[in-house]
């Protein structure tokens, strides 16, 4: 399938809210970024609304409009929600509008309304099917076709209302080209899947983009027909309003929101409706509550208020074609998986830490309803392990209490109050406490001089490798203080160096006393020496006189 919404990988944060309101789980996370899986999506544009980050887009069709125009006369099919996204808009400002971008005429989608609805009461008069579903949604057709093909019998095969009033126009002039413009994304699927009939479609959304590109503005009117009731198709239950209900062996019901769809399709699968014509649209409160209205223009009561307001109460004059022209083949579009086992599934629960029932949470932060459906997304490769928040939340803590425990170093985590948050055991070896528990959640000043913590978180500066004598301890350490303001925690890390500086003073104490005995060994030394010298001294001076004598003797001989 082509990519009709796309991904801004720099906008996507992995916040899996897409995930969350995905009501079919088409979209596969990886390189930290959500891809939309295109074969499985349903086109409901659900990411697309509630991305909070704007990461999705639809594509854009404009270029492709302003080709269609250049290349001969082009026609404007118009939702007839559009009252709803241009407040105080009539079909008649709308064409003035859009003349002005090039368009040769616009003409409105509840025409086309008008032939679907009379085709779907020949249905019901007929009475061969059991339960009729609405087909004017793509999106819901996209989900019966891929994920309740059981269903496909009972969904009515008949042209959508923009697929009829754009045939109609090309019935009329084969030459024409047509571009619908309105509030959906699938549309845009549905245009390329059934080829022949809509040449372009554009959203609100872009139509506007383009407006406000050409400086042009839709100016507000009046209009009133009253051969106008199919304008009523937009809304939750506008299809039977438009419609004669009048079979007495039917019941007419509305059902809106993909949630409520999907439920109401399993009850058909289980035989629980009987001759029914049930009014589906994926979207809640309908086609005004779609994707691509404008998002200040997303006003339920408002906008039902708008379309009500400006529909007749009688049908569009139009000359219905033959049942041959409107039929509609809805072709199973089944997704072709290999399933995954019991095994499999429980391998991959136990690498996300779900050993046991009573582990499997089932909280969704990951996006998936439960666990077991998480898995078989990892199974499938569109998710993976790290996507479960508890489990990470888990891991993340085990990892930092087997290094806060295991560490040699005492570390102490504070809180801006100065109080206890965590403390390790070499803490409290450090510090003389027996259990953690004994000092947790109490100010710091009982255990510790507060004035260094204090100074930290005024200052903004950390103190590191600071070495301090805890004298209650009679311990040394050295101390490095964080404080991290993102967080509002200060932390604390002492490396106990007692002994090391214990090792230091004795060798200061050796040093010390080995340069006194060596003081005093020289001291005593130069002593003898000086006494040796002192004897020497006398010695030689006797000698000399006695030599001296002898000298004068030998001469006067």
């Amino acid at each position: 399938m082509v990519d009709y919404l796309k991904l801004k990988k720099s906008n996507c944060v992995n916040c899996y809210k897409c995930i969350r309101h995905c009501p079919v789980k088409s979209i596969k996370f990886s390189s930290g970024q959500a891809h939309i899986v295109s074969d499985e999506c349903i086109l409901c544009g659900n990411c697309f609304v509630v991305c909070p980050q704007n990461a999705k887009e639809i594509r854009s069709d404009i270029d492709r409009a302003k080709e269609l125009i250049q290349s001969g006369r082009t026609v404007v099919s118009l939702a007839p929600s559009f009252v709803a996204n241009y407040t105080g808009a009539t079909i008649a400002s709308m064409e003035t509008a859009l003349k002005k971008l090039g368009f040769s005429a616009v003409e409105e989608t509840a025409v086309g309304a008008s032939i679907v609805k009379t085709e779907y009461e020949r249905l019901v008069r007929e009475g061969k099917m059991d339960v009729i579903i609405s087909s004017c949604c793509h999106s819901l057709n996209l989900l019966i076709q891929k994920y309740h093909p059981e269903v496909l019998p009972y969904l009515a095969p008949v042209l959508s209302p923009m697929q009829a009033h754009c045939r109609k126009l090309k019935k009329e002039d084969p030459e024409v080209h047509t571009v619908f413009v309105g509030p959906c994304v699938s549309k845009k699927a549905e245009a390329e899947e059934y080829p022949g009939d809509v040449d372009c479609v554009l959203t609100f959304e872009e139509l506007s983009q383009w407006l406000d590109q050409e400086g042009v503005s839709v100016e507000s009117g009046e209009d009133h027909l009253e051969e106008s009731r199919s304008r009523l198709f937009p809304t939750s239950g506008g299809i039977l309003r438009s419609m004669e209900q009048d079979s007495p062996e039917y019941t007419y019901l509305v059902v809106d929101g993909v949630e409520n769809c999907i439920h109401a399709l399993e009850d058909i699968k289980q035989g629980k409706l009987k001759k029914c014509f049930v009014e589906m649209s994926i979207c809640a409160g309908s086609c005004v509550g779609g994707p691509a209205m404008e998002k200040s223009h997303r006003m339920p009561v408002t906008d039902y208020v708008a379309v009500n307001r400006y529909a007749g109460k009688k049908d569009f004059q139009v000359e219905m074609p033959v049942e041959e022209e409107l039929f509609k083949n809805h072709k199973f579009q089944g997704l072709h998986r290999r399933m995954p086992g019991q095994r499999d599934i429980e391998e991959i629960l136990h690498r996300m830490g779900k050993d046991s029932p009573e582990k499997e949470l089932n909280c969704g932060a990951c996006g998936y309803n439960t666990c077991r459906e998480k898995a078989m997304a990892v199974y499938f490769g569109k998710a993976s392990i790290e996507m479960c928040l508890p489990f990470l939340k888990d891991k993340a803590e085990s990892f930092s209490d087997n290094i806060i425990n295991n560490s040699p170093n005492g570390i102490i985590a504070l809180n801006e109050a100065l109080e206890v948050q965590q403390i390790n055991s070499a803490a409290c070896r450090i510090m003389n406490i027996r259990h953690p528990s004994d000092v947790m959640g109490d100010q710091v000043i009982r255990i510790l001089d507060p004035k260094v913590f204090l100074d930290v978180m005024q200052t903004g500066q950390s103190l590191r490798n600071e070495k301090v004598y805890l004298a209650e301890y009679r311990k040394y350490v050295e101390e490095t203080v964080i404080y991290d303001k993102n967080y509002h925690v200060v932390m604390c890390i002492m490396r106990d160096v007692t002994e090391e500086e214990n090792d230091r003073k004795k060798k200061e104490e050796l040093h010390r006393s080995t340069v006194e005995v060596t003081d005093q060994v020289i001291e005593k030394q130069m002593r003898v020496v000086q006494e040796i010298a002192s004897l020497l001294g006398e010695t030689t001076a006797e000698t000399k006189i006695a030599l001296t004598n002898l000298k004068d003797s030998l001469h006067d001989e």
